[in-house]
């Protein structure tokens, strides 16, 4: 994902560790969607892909993806381009996810929040107000850390958690922010908050280093096949899913 998903050289050439680190997490993704599929819509017995497992792959995959999207901001040619690509792309997933019903639309998904992570970092570089800095990024890790149980109704850590009022959820309209409405249901919820947050956390740290100039080791950080998934990362996003699909659909017909 140049800044999250997409294929462009950032401004000097590419930083070779983005894409190595970003082609793991796809091919990571790849084997989580599988297994998904396999087991919640084929129904193979794969018992052992439930929570806490389950939660805690999805989490390394998403983090990073949103992580290493903030980390690229600073060098991308053009986040509002950027966003209006990723915005594109949500939207046709959720056109197709609503069509094809095979399993819960997908409303508000990585892709959406990957379009408006972006447009706020763009937004908040016009104003001179993005963030940077290893103080900005911890205080952006903490209050992600602190935002995980917004679209439970509570947020905070350990015995500093505070439980929201109800009538935060009761429209219907704030479902992107982070505080989902009766009945809301998506296949693939990241809402704005608290992933804005660890974007931002990235674009702070992102911010520092490109100003400093990245190591050779960090550019040429190198395993072939790794860094052409993550160079392509956002087709391989687009195409994955339904290939897996139509795969374990036939597999299971058989």
């Amino acid at each position: 994902m140049a800044a999250g998903l997409g294929s462009d050289s950032p401004r000097g050439g590419r930083i070779g560790v983005f894409d190595l680190v970003r082609g793991f997490s796809v091919v990571s993704m790849v084997l989580f969607h599988l297994c998904y599929d396999l087991r919640f819509i084929v129904g193979a017995d794969l018992s052992w892909f439930a929570p806490p497992l389950q939660d805690v792959w999805r989490c390394s995959i998403s983090w990073t993806f949103l992580f290493v999207a903030g980390c690229m901001c600073p060098l991308s040619r053009n986040n509002l381009r950027r966003a209006g690509q990723y915005g594109a792309v949500a939207l046709a997933i959720w056109v197709v996810t609503s069509l094809a019903a095979v399993d819960i639309p997908i409303s508000f998904g990585i892709i959406y929040c990957m379009a408006v992570c972006t447009l706020v970092a763009w937004v908040l570089e016009r104003l001179g107000l993005r963030p940077r800095g290893r103080a900005a990024a911890v205080v952006l890790l903490l209050a992600f850390l602190a935002l995980q149980g917004l679209a439970d109704g509570h947020v905070g850590i350990g015995p500093l958690t505070v439980t929201l009022p109800e009538s935060l959820y009761a429209t219907p309209w704030l479902s992107w922010l982070g505080l989902p409405g009766p009945g809301f249901a998506s296949g693939d919820y990241y809402p704005l908050l608290p992933y804005l947050m660890i974007y931002l956390c990235g674009a702070s740290l992102g911010t520092l280093w490109s100003s400093r100039g990245y190591p050779e080791w960090a550019r040429r950080a190198r395993v072939a096949p790794l860094n052409f998934v993550g160079r392509h990362a956002l087709a391989v996003y687009v195409a994955h899913q339904p290939l897996i699909l139509a795969g374990c659909l036939l597999a299971g017909s058989l």
